[in-house]
């Protein structure tokens, strides 16, 4: 019986990601999130932020695309797999770290000051640059159906 890993997590790029080739030249990006949580406490009523940090890795086309465009600060829905790596320090000593193995990725609109003053004009341009934001969100849709797994094998989602 398989057990179930699938996670969904929406947070904010903390930094510019970690793009790179394997030695075998295969892609791999790392892009470190930041995730908030808001609650009330019950003994005094007052709203908690609780952040929490994650790295998110993907790889292949789907890597390629994210080291594209990933920019600090941008939000970003990731579907993916908890992945637990284990090694041994210098010293001996038994270390682990979890990081998010995303399959699929959805980057949230960038939004400014500028932009929520735009007159008429700007959004009849914006109609113009539909199509290559039509063409960029198929990439990345094909991109999210087909990434390579650890092993070299290809997988479609």
């Amino acid at each position: 019986m398989n057990n179930i890993n699938c996670l969904v997590v929406e947070g904010n790029i903390t930094r510019e990601p970690n793009f790179r080739t394997s030695p075998n030249g295969f892609p791999i990006c790392k892009i470190p999130i930041a995730v908030n949580h808001y609650y009330k406490k019950a003994a005094s009523g007052e709203y908690e932020n609780e952040v929490s940090y994650f790295d998110v890795e993907t790889f292949g086309k789907l890597a390629e695309i994210c080291a594209k465009f990933s920019q600090k600060g941008r939000g970003l829905s990731v579907v993916g797999r908890l992945k637990q790596n284990r090694w041994k320090t210098a010293e001996g000593k038994n270390t682990s770290r979890v990081t998010i193995i995303a399959e699929k990725i959805e980057f949230k609109q960038r939004f400014n000051k500028a932009e929520a003053q735009s007159d008429e004009s700007e959004a009849a341009s914006a109609e113009n640059e539909s199509a290559a934001e039509e063409a960029t969100a198929k990439a990345l849709a094909e991109a999210a159906c087909q990434v390579e797994t650890e092993n070299g094998e290809e997988a479609v989602f």
